[in-house]
């Protein structure tokens, strides 16, 4: 009886113990995720932060594990608006399981960590692998890229008079990239791509944005546009303002707009991240086309650029007469005077028989009709009063025939400016093309760089050939076997294979069921699908040992007439049929009979120890599988039915060797017995 109060009492114990740990736990939860008070209602129910209640059901706990909210009576609907929305914005600034997170932190465990950890940074702190990011880099990236275009053609091309696309694009611009500066005072900040160096902290992410890259943002997003606006609005107030309107003074002004430029330097920011993009979400043969993608834009970019300041140059200095515009509209306008000259006067069939009597004459037409052109010419105003589009197209092909090195366009450079653009277009020029080249030997190089040492291959083992002067029959074979072996492409399988370590798993969820996947042993058993379902004696084992096996398969390939197995050598190797047709070769030289696809061969030595009694000959070329001894015996030790198995079928086999034996010399068919007894009492 005291026994069983003794149980009780431990019994009342232990449950006591029990609920003042979770009543601890709870406490500990409640101060950590709100404000811990006392239930005013009956049952499980309890107030949470005064403003909802906390039930203890599965439903009821959110996907990080934190309960969730619902209405008291006390929480108006709008309020409970507001803070759903300002959980769902909340969310956008968490890492999500894209690419680069998991390149970062490798597991969905170690990202909920760092969910929880960006938490409690702050409710505003936006992580740099969340979605919110991504998007905004997205829209930031392609603002940049209409800047990177729009902008120096309408420096170059457009008059002073700002329109309303004009002034609306500069302001959406200007205010974006100023959001901009607010978005990276809040975003965490990666280090070397270590996802343990991440800062979340606010003081510290301000301190390295003041120290690297704040200023050149600032001086990108100085909103002049802005200002020339309120210059406009003042214009009608003061007359110390009319002096805009003037020549020198709009000259002024597109020079101030050139400031505008400066925020086409954030693109060094967008590059880093577009590479980041590419090693991410691309793979190799696909990162290899970006490449050449991003090279190609970046040169169209830069003949945009060049195209734009070809003729920006001289719209500044006001087209003095040697620059190439001006030069481009005279001749032009000469040849059109030649050409309405000519078809007026010269070709005329009735001007034709006066010609030697009126010559004077008409020479003193010609330069009148010349004077009265160029007199006209001083007064037009050449191709700057063109549409900017056949202005943009003149400059272009300027530009592209510089940097192309096909030529200086449609006329060589007349001033001291033009010179140096030009020698500037060459050097840029001459610079893609190289970096163009680059890149295109690379792309062709990784296209197929198997073959490509295929081919280094066989050359070192031709000059190795030429070196030791084999015979040509010889090299001939030689040859044939690297066709056959290798196809074409080279790979080192076995360092290849080696690099997947058999400790690396990978945990896959099936149904619920957690599985471990070794990949190296996942690899051959592809490799070798064909043999394992060609040969009967596998598709009958133990899964378990057919992986055992095909993990520790060596694949060697035999020409027509190669000696696989030698009588009367001590075997060391089995081997397994793939492809092709072997001959089963007597003591006398009879063939006994031919093995092909699915067949194996040769296991009866490993398993006593004893010598070949036959030669094994390739018929035909013969993709097969060799085990090795060790390999055999390691692999039988653990298998120890297996082992019976193979014993019995050897003897079967070897009974079958009995109708050779009145045609073999005695002392093979001593030896063979001897292997009948040996095989048969293990």
């Amino acid at each position: 009886m005291s026994s069983q109060n003794g149980l009780k009492s431990n019994n009342i114990g232990s449950w006591s113990e029990s609920c003042e740990e979770f009543i601890s736990n709870w406490t500990l939860w409640s101060t950590v995720h709100g404000t811990f008070r006392k239930s005013r209602t009956s049952g499980n129910e309890m107030n949470y932060k005064g403003s909802g209640k906390v039930h203890f059901g599965v439903d009821d706990v959110s996907l990080y594990g934190t309960p969730k909210e619902e209405p008291g009576p006390g929480l108006p609907g709008q309020e409970v608006k507001q803070s759903f929305l300002k959980n769902q914005l909340q969310a956008l600034f968490q890492p999500t399981d894209n690419k680069l997170a998991m390149k970062l932190f490798g597991s969905k465990k170690a990202l909920m960590k760092e969910r929880i950890r960006q938490k409690a940074a702050g409710h505003w702190v936006i992580h740099p692998c969340s979605s919110f990011r991504f998007y905004w880099d997205l829209c930031m990236l392609l603002l940049l890229v209409a800047n990177l275009i729009i902008l120096p053609v309408a420096i170059s091309f457009f008059n002073d008079d700002l329109s309303t696309r004009w002034i609306a694009f500069n302001c959406l611009s200007d205010t974006i990239f100023l959001v901009d500066i607010v978005v990276n005072f809040r975003t965490g900040i990666m280090q070397q791509d270590n996802a343990e160096q991440v800062i979340l902290d606010p003081k510290l992410i301000a301190k390295h944005y003041l120290r690297t890259w704040f200023f050149l943002d600032l001086i990108s997003s100085i909103p002049l546009d802005y200002i020339f606006l309120i210059f406009n609005q003042f214009q009608d107030f003061s007359e110390s303002f009319q002096i805009l309107h003037a020549g020198r003074a709009l000259r002024i002004l597109r020079l101030a707009k050139l400031l505008s430029l400066v925020r086409l330097l954030r693109l060094s920011r967008l590059v880093r991240y577009v590479s980041q993009w590419e090693e991410v979400y691309f793979l190799n043969m696909a990162s290899v086309f970006m490449r050449i993608f991003n090279l190609i834009c970046m040169m169209l970019l830069i003949g945009h650029w060049s195209g734009c300041l070809q003729f920006l140059v001289p719209m500044l200095q006001g087209f003095p007469s040697n620059s190439w515009v001006a030069i481009n509209e005279l001749q032009s306008k000469i040849a059109e005077v030649i050409w309405r000259f000519g078809k007026s006067r010269i070709f005329k069939e009735q001007d034709r028989a006066k010609l030697h009597e009126n010559a004077l004459t008409l020479c003193v037409e010609i330069v009148d009709r010349f004077a009265k052109y160029i007199s006209v010419l001083r007064h037009d105003a050449y191709l700057q009063d063109s549409f900017w589009l056949e202005q943009y197209s003149w400059a272009l092909f300027k530009a592209m025939s510089h940097m192309l090195c096909i030529g200086y366009g449609r006329f060589p450079p007349q001033s001291l400016t033009d010179m140096w653009l030009t020698m500037l277009s060459m050097i840029s020029g001459a610079t893609c093309y190289a970096l163009f080249l680059g890149h295109a030997t690379n792309l062709i190089q990784s296209l197929d760089s198997s073959r490509r040492q295929y081919r280094e291959k066989v050359k070192q083992v031709e000059e190795y050939m030429a070196y030791r002067k084999l015979p040509r029959e010889m090299r001939q074979r030689i040859t044939e076997y690297f066709e056959h072996r290798y196809q074409g492409k080279f790979f080192d399988e076995e360092l290849i294979l080696g690099e997947l370590s058999e400790k690396l798993r990978e945990i896959k969820e099936n149904a619920g069921v957690y599985k471990d996947y070794n990949l190296f042993q996942d690899v051959i058993n592809y490799n070798c699908r064909s043999l394992v379902a060609s040969v009967p004696f596998f598709a009958n084992a133990d899964s378990n040992f057919v992986s055992d096996v095909v993990t520790k398969l060596r694949y060697e390939v035999f020409q027509p007439g190669d000696i696989i197995i030698k009588e009367g050598t001590i075997g060391s190797k089995m081997y397994f049929i793939q492809e092709g047709i072997v001959d089963i070769v007597m003591a006398n030289g009879e063939v006994a009979t031919s093995l092909s696809d699915g067949s194996y061969f040769g296991e009866i030595c490993l398993l006593t120890n004893a010598r070949r009694v036959a030669s094994v000959r390739a018929e035909t070329y013969c993709n097969l599988f060799s085990l090795s001894v060790d390999h055999f015996n390691a692999v039988l030790d653990q298998y120890p039915l297996m082992r019976r198995t193979m014993e019995s079928v050897a003897a079967e086999r070897y009974k079958l060797w009995l109708v050779y034996f009145t045609r073999l010399p005695l002392a093979v068919q001593v030896v063979s017995k001897q292997i009948i007894i040996t095989v048969e009492y293990r």
